[in-house]
């Protein structure tokens, strides 16, 4: 007895040790043969890698190495399976979570120097005084200005620990000294949710960008908003949205369907089946939804879109979406990396996998919109192509089809004018934005008296300022740029990004949509047109 207690410790020790081992070695498929052996292609891949650091004739960045053999075992799996290196972990969690700690400002690099396009409403920028045309020269003694200073750089002196101070040193136009702020760190949130407002007396508008964990939260407030107006029914703008959270896409569904009405299911390799279903909380059961699609409406955007053309719920407008019926599940690494890894597909109520063909490669797959493209199905449906092996029926009759994307029940051909590649390449590349930024500087008060509503309802661009456009656009790019066939196009540009920079809260989408031919359909589908 007095052995067996001194020798305790020592084989509890051992056991343990030999536990964590084998946990370490344990795979719910490995059988009790493989739990002592060693797997080669694992030690083939991790020799290689220690061959090259400590023998090879030149020293190498053994981590991009690493990175590079991921990237490769990925681009064997599907498309949407992909790695997220550790530098990008931090944003790709900020768009996921749909919100960071910061200042409170979107800004961009002027002439060297940090210009506040808006202080966001309501934020810790605003409440301490900061508002667009302001310079942020300095923080916390540290200066922000000089062509060697990068935007992530900036970021991160902006940024910091939740209610941390930060002193700011700015330049306003019309004041004789830098003004001083102390601005108190908050969560600022990085909205899913563009546009919330009424395009008719009836028909309430949501613009939903990405399905992130914030998304429901915002679009709840949405819908009691337009609801509080008036609204009966909803135009639902799912389009350009590339996805996100499943759960999020299941909470918006659930405020449309029926108690129990079956919105989805997955399935993963081994067969097993989780299906998800509406419950009692959804609050516009009763009223009629328009889902607007696109091209680039994939994921989350399809759930959405599915759940409610195949329980008979609303009406689908516009064209065949992306074609992505996968589920991911993000899986870290172990060094601040993760990978997002396919883990099952989903289902629509009807049954239909609505992800298209990867067999012929990545490049092939995401080529499929040039495809869809020169065979006109993008302004005619009769292009689309259809696999009569996917026809699925919902409860109600009508025809569904699996196999690649969600077909509109009411097709809206793309429009060219409004789809200009070159007026899109523009606005994404900031040329607007900027414009805009400088002709605000020039006479910044002369808006201050129009009230929101009135600018959209009532203000005109004048011609002066859109050949002023394109001036400054031949000042900065090696081309010669008129706007003779887009003239209009372009004022409705110049229109939404200045009332985005005075006002925000979707004022950018409220003008852009005017001349929405997409829209116009759906206000013409309520109006019994």
């Amino acid at each position: 007895m007095p052995y067996q207690k001194k020798y305790l410790p020592l084989v509890l020790g051992v056991a343990i040790a030999a536990g964590i081992f084998i946990g370490g070695k344990l795979d719910f498929t490995d059988s009790p043969d493989r739990l002592f052996s060693t797997n080669s292609k694992k030690d083939k891949l991790n020799r290689l890698i220690d061959y090259i650091e400590y023998d090879y004739v030149d020293d190498i960045d053994t981590d991009s190495i690493v990175d590079v053999t991921v990237n490769g075992i990925l681009d064997n799996l599907d498309p949407h399976s992909v790695y997220i290196p550790k530098e990008d972990m931090q944003r790709v969690a900020e768009e996921m979570k749909g919100d960071f700690v910061g200042i409170g400002v979107s800004f961009y690099t002027y002439k060297d120097t940090i210009a506040v396009i808006r202080a966001i409403e309501n934020g810790p920028s605003a409440k301490a005084g900061i508002r667009g045309g302001d310079r942020i020269i300095m923080a916390d003694g540290d200066s922000l200005f000089g062509d060697k200073l990068k935007d992530t750089e900036i970021i991160k002196k902006l940024k910091g620990e939740i209610n941390s101070r930060v002193k700011l040193k700015v330049y306003r136009k019309g004041e004789p000294e830098l003004l001083t702020f102390t601005v108190k760190r908050s969560t600022i949130p990085i909205k899913s949710v563009d546009a919330a407002y009424m395009l008719t007396e009836k028909l309430g508008y949501i613009k939903v960008n990405r399905f992130a964990e914030s998304t429901y939260k915002e679009f709840k407030a949405g819908l009691e908003k337009l609801k509080a107006l008036g609204a009966t029914e909803i135009a639902l703008d799912l389009r350009d949205n590339p996805g996100g959270f499943l759960s999020i896409a299941e909470s918006i569904v659930d405020e449309f369907l029926e108690d129990d009405k079956l919105i989805l299911y997955t399935k993963n390799k081994r067969g097993s089946i989780e299906k998800s279903y509406a419950t009692e909380k959804g609050d516009f059961e009763n009223g009629k939804v328009y889902v607007l699609i696109d091209e680039n409406s994939a994921s989350a955007s399809e759930i959405v879109a599915g759940a409610l053309q195949d329980n008979d719920k609303g009406t689908i407008v516009g064209r065949r979406s992306y074609g992505k019926g996968l589920v991911q599940r993000e899986m870290d690494l172990g060094d601040g990396s993760a990978v997002r890894l396919t883990v099952s597909r989903y289902y629509t109520p009807t049954g239909r996998s609505i992800q298209r063909p990867y067999k012929n490669g990545h490049k092939d797959y995401y080529d499929e919109y040039f495809e869809r493209l020169d065979r006109g199905e993008l302004l005619d449906p009769e292009k689309i192509k259809v696999d009569d092996s996917l026809k699925f029926t919902t409860p109600g009759g009508k025809t569904v089809y699996g196999g690649g994307g969600i077909i509109p029940d009411v097709f809206v051909p793309i429009d060219r004018s409004m789809q200009n590649e070159t007026l899109s390449f523009l606005l994404r590349r900031g040329f607007f934005g900027n414009f805009v930024f400088e002709a605000l500087e020039k006479n910044r008060h002369a808006y201050d008296n129009i009230p929101r509503k009135e600018f959209i309802d009532t203000f005109e661009v004048s011609n002066d300022l859109v050949f002023a456009f394109q001036e400054y656009l031949n000042l900065r790019t090696e081309s010669k740029v008129t706007f003779v066939a887009y003239h209009d196009e372009v004022k409705q540009y110049i229109k939404a990004t200045l009332a985005d920079q005075l006002y925000g809260n979707g004022a950018f989408e409220e003008i852009y949509n005017q001349n929405d031919i997409m829209i116009d359909e759906v206000i013409k589908l309520s109006e019994g047109k």
